[in-house]
């Protein structure tokens, strides 16, 4: 991987606020020309540093209006057992974020649904269905304050 230079850490600031500007408007911003702008792109993209180029939804314009933060904890923390849990969050749609953790927790989840009823649902099948879950906690968002991607580079 190349490192990083003054010039991909700026186009990156932009991209990350609206990956849709285009090259020549990034390259008068970084005093760059527009070829330059998309040769650092692709090599960012190639080498992982740009992770994806994804539309970020409004959950409440799309019917998803409960954001719920959720504690789990394991019964049996072998290598095995983590794997397969992880496995497991990542591949359920309804899990935004899956965060494995150090302390009493082993998992931090954030789950986006439209309902109580939809939630109870998916407890069902991750939780009390998976013979490895101990317990779970669960905070229901009451208001989201700040969201975000953008990193503080």
């Amino acid at each position: 991987m190349t490192p990083l230079d003054s010039f991909d850490i700026a186009i990156l600031r932009l991209l990350q606020h609206d990956n849709m500007m285009t090259q020549r408007d990034i390259g008068q911003s970084v005093n760059l020309s527009a070829p330059s702008v998309q040769r650092r792109i692709r090599r960012m993209q190639a080498d992982g540093v740009i992770a994806a180029n994804v539309a970020r939804i409004d959950p409440d314009a799309v019917g998803l209006t409960l954001t719920i933060f959720v504690e789990v904890e394991l019964v049996s923390e072998t290598p095995k057992d983590i794997d397969a849990a992880k496995s497991r969050f990542r591949d359920a749609p309804e899990v935004q974020q899956c965060h494995y953790v150090t302390g009493d927790t082993d998992f931090m989840l954030i789950v986006v649904v439209e309902s109580m009823v939809a939630y109870e649902a998916f407890t069902r099948r991750m939780f009390f269905q998976d013979g490895n879950v101990r317990k779970f906690r669960t905070f229901v968002s009451m208001d989201t304050v700040k969201t975000g991607v953008a990193l503080n580079i």
